[in-house]
């Protein structure tokens, strides 16, 4: 069930607060399994330590693929049945691992990493390097400890007998720092794979917080992009502002600009000019992200280029932001003529009555661990991630990871306890979603 987005705002702030019933007793079992995590931590941390020692910035075939292998070696030890994916050379993404094991018991379940990270072969990375109770290294938090969480988690279980009869997919994903296009290829297989599913759970990192609580991710913004074009009437400047010569080209585009800082503003929707090239003649890269600009003082501009992003929780505030856009766009400065293009690229996850059980099951066994209660992140916090291509599908609950300070920078570390603390939350969610 979608909210509307005004309720939303309520609810958020409403679960900031939210607390558990209490913590209540662990089941034999369930202790069983949390005594099986905390004897298995030095293997975990070794594990991490050798993921992350193997360069697998997206771009990296070679090296996605070994940090796949890695993995993969790790669920065929714990009896699941795994493959590769490989993506067509179009794509041009090494492609992603696959774990899956077939039963009819408690909830399907599709648990969802990556191995790529930012850096790539030539980026001035770190190496794994250990101080005290932390440790750097390159996708350490972001998110090869997510990905360890959830593979220690299921040896935990099977160590206690608590796979058996279970239905679980396990997805790494090779390209999520940087998506392959078309999408609809490089995510075709994670939508199956959810449509064939009851609940996706995903291990981005977990983030605190003004507390210094961990939280759960019940909803993540969009990604989306604008192309805004303006033109103008070159002439002297001399006659700027007049009703021949009109405002020019970059005076129409602040005015777009300071309209849209000043209109369109509401909770949980942004929308940032990253790049604006304004004169006589502007020319921008294949790639978006650079170009150069023409022009001289005493010319009025003729044509103006800007690009942005626009991030937003549900279709409904989307096309309401749009709206507002597109009008202040075309009420036009003299002289001037504009237009705007949007462009999609990753889908909300709206917050969903489903995605707050599952939190509330999440907090209620970090609880009864003794790990403290697990409130909601406010979903204006978190960018884009994988687990919002699926999310419109079913029920899902994101930020399961370990956590750590400087994901996508040189500093990136962790803390080493976050890995247990993520691995026995993970296992007892599991365990209570399947039986």
């Amino acid at each position: 069930m979608k909210m509307n987005p005004f309720a939303l705002a309520a609810l958020t702030l409403s679960l900031a607060g939210w607390s558990a019933a209490g913590a209540a007793p662990l089941s034999p079992t369930e202790q069983q399994i949390v005594a099986e995590v905390k004897a298995g931590s030095p293997q975990g941390l070794q594990l991490l330590e050798g993921s992350v020692n193997i360069n697998s910035g997206t771009m990296n075939h070679e090296g996605v693929r070994a940090v796949g292998q890695l993995f993969r070696e790790q669920f065929d030890q714990l009896g699941f049945t795994t493959r590769w994916i490989d993506m067509p050379p179009a794509v041009q993404r090494a492609g992603h691992l696959v774990a899956t094991r077939e039963g009819k018991q408690g909830k399907r379940l599709l648990l969802i990493g990556h191995l790529d990270t930012v850096f790539e072969k030539d980026s001035p990375v770190q190496l794994w390097k250990r101080d005290g109770d932390r440790v750097r290294g390159q996708g350490v938090n972001d998110m090869k400890g997510g990905d360890v969480a959830i593979i220690e988690a299921l040896r935990a279980l099977h160590k206690a007998g608590a796979l058996d009869g279970t239905t679980i997919t396990v997805m790494f994903t090779g390209d999520e720092e940087n998506a392959g296009e078309p999408i609809d290829v490089s995510r075709g297989d994670m939508v199956a794979a959810a449509k064939r599913s009851d609940i996706a759970l995903a291990f981005e990192g977990t983030v605190r917080d003004k507390n210094g609580k961990d939280t759960g991710t019940i909803g993540r913004r969009a990604s989306s992009s604008w192309d805004l074009e303006v033109k103008g009437k070159q002439g002297h400047t001399s006659g700027i502002f007049t009703e021949g010569a009109g405002y020019g080209a970059v005076y129409e585009a602040a005015r777009i600009l300071d309209g849209f800082r000043r209109q369109v503003v509401e909770p949980d929707l942004t929308f940032s000019p990253g790049l604006i090239l304004g004169g006589t003649d502007v020319d921008v890269d294949a790639t978006g992200a650079k170009g150069r600009a023409a022009g001289k003082t005493n010319v009025i501009s003729r044509v103006a280029t800007v690009k942005g992003d626009l991030r937003y929780l549900s279709y409904e505030q989307r096309d309401r932001a749009r709206a507002k856009m597109r009008a202040i766009v075309a009420d036009n400065l003299p002289g001037t003529s504009a237009s705007i293009e949007f462009h999609d690229a990753y889908p909300p996850m709206t917050p969903t009555a489903g995605n707050i059980a599952i939190l509330k099951t999440y907090s209620q066994a970090s609880s009864d661990a003794g790990l403290g209660e697990i409130p909601a992140l406010p979903p204006g916090q978190r960018g884009a991630g994988d687990i919002q291509f699926i999310a419109p599908l079913i029920d899902s609950l994101d930020g399961l990871g370990v956590t750590g300070n400087g994901a996508h920078s040189p500093d990136e570390d962790l803390e080493i306890a976050s890995l247990e603390r993520a691995t026995i939350r993970t296992a007892l969610l599991i365990y209570r979603l399947t039986r």
